[in-house]
């Protein structure tokens, strides 16, 4: 019976396990119980984001969100605006989250680590915040310092086994408790340091999870919403009514709106996408709209493929017209890892590092000229 449950469980996870599926109650069970009994309990501080130990990136201290490629060095760069990033899932218990996207990975190897870890990451704990500084903070945050000051809270994020029984009581006060530090570490910047500045919200993986929860909650037809310039949730599903008054960007200069996508190679469409039946928005990062014909290469201006190393014309991209899904093309060049690799969530920023760049530089020109 245990060996047909993991059997069982791992055609589910393999596909994605950002976006995991429940699919029967067997299952569930069976994965809830597994990961909750041996959990170890929570552990660390509840943040202070005066202390800017908090903070994984802010104007007042350094930090590799700071960090400039080498091949823009004589880029000119400004501040006029302030972007709120939200960082991806980092308490991950691998070596490399990678490991979780390919085929023929361990499950109960994996389920074996993670069923004894804490279901939130403790702010103390700095191999997670090294993480975060050299994956996330470094090559996605550090997109946005062409054109603005960058704020990134540490927050107690939930632990990526919380994403395998995303709809149980654990999961959920463990989402619950990551979200209510973002949500003290917005407010602490809306009160400190924001003064009347115009705002960019962005994320990925889990930090998108919470970010739509903080754009309804702070910007969906509020007064704030006037300081939106745009919202980059990025990798994770956004649903269609997932705002009542803040649209979808679908021009390069649209501003108070989101955009948002997910990577995957061209043909891929796993189980649990299917199962959202299109209920979800993908805006293309090479032409920033929603139109479905696909982009050549030749628009896009620059993949990172490490952090000092563009690659120029490196995909070409489309939005699966039924999932709403992104479809990549990688370059011949890229590494055959990557190359095996089906669910490119790990590459969301890094394949259109430099479109997003100089996107972010056009809206707040729009918005500043409104």
């Amino acid at each position: 019976m245990y060996k047909k449950i993991l059997i069982s469980t791992i055609l589910l996870l393999t596909s994605s396990v950002f976006l995991f599926a429940q699919k029967g109650k067997l299952i569930q069970k069976y994965l809830e119980k597994t990961l909750s009994s041996q959990a170890a309990p929570n552990t660390g501080p509840v943040p202070d984001y005066s202390n800017l130990y908090f903070w994984a990136a802010s104007p007042m201290k350094h930090s590799t969100a700071d960090s400039i490629p080498s091949f823009l060095k004589d880029e000119k760069r400004d501040q006029r605006a302030d972007v709120f990033f939200i960082h991806p899932t980092s308490f991950i218990g691998t070596d490399d989250e990678n490991d979780m996207l390919q085929s023929g990975t361990n499950w109960k190897e994996i389920l074996d680590k993670l069923k004894v870890l804490s279901w939130n990451a403790d702010l103390n704990d700095e191999a997670i915040n090294k993480r975060s500084d050299d994956r996330s903070i470094l090559y996605q945050a550090s997109v946005f310092n062409g054109s603005c000051r960058v704020f990134s809270p540490r927050y107690r994020q939930a632990n990526i086994k919380a994403f395998f029984v995303r709809n149980t009581p654990e999961a959920e006060k463990a989402f619950d408790l990551a979200y209510s530090d973002i949500k003290k570490a917005f407010e602490y910047y809306l009160q400190h340091e924001n003064n009347g500045r115009p705002i960019i919200i962005a994320s990925h993986s889990q930090g998108s999870l919470h970010a739509i929860r903080l754009l309804q909650e702070f910007f969906d037809g509020t007064p704030l919403q006037q300081k939106l310039v745009c919202a980059y949730v990025v990798g994770y599903q956004i649903p269609t009514n997932a705002f009542k008054h803040i649209p979808v960007g679908n021009t390069p200069d649209a501003t108070g709106c989101f955009v948002g996508w997910r990577s995957f190679q061209k043909n891929e469409l796993p189980g649990q996408i299917k199962n959202e039946v299109g209920n979800s928005v993908c805006v293309n990062p090479l032409t920033w709209t929603t139109s479905t014909h696909v982009a050549p290469e030749t628009l896009n201006d620059g993949a990172l493929y490490s952090f000092n190393r563009m690659i120029p014309h490196a995909v070409s991209a489309g939005i699966e017209p039924k999932s709403k899904i992104l479809w990549v093309t990688l370059p011949p060049q890229i590494a055959n890892k990557m190359k095996k690799m089906k669910n490119l969530h790990v590459y969301d920023y890094n394949l259109f590092w430099l479109n997003i760049r100089e996107n972010v530089k056009q809206r707040i020109d729009a918005y500043l000229k409104k």
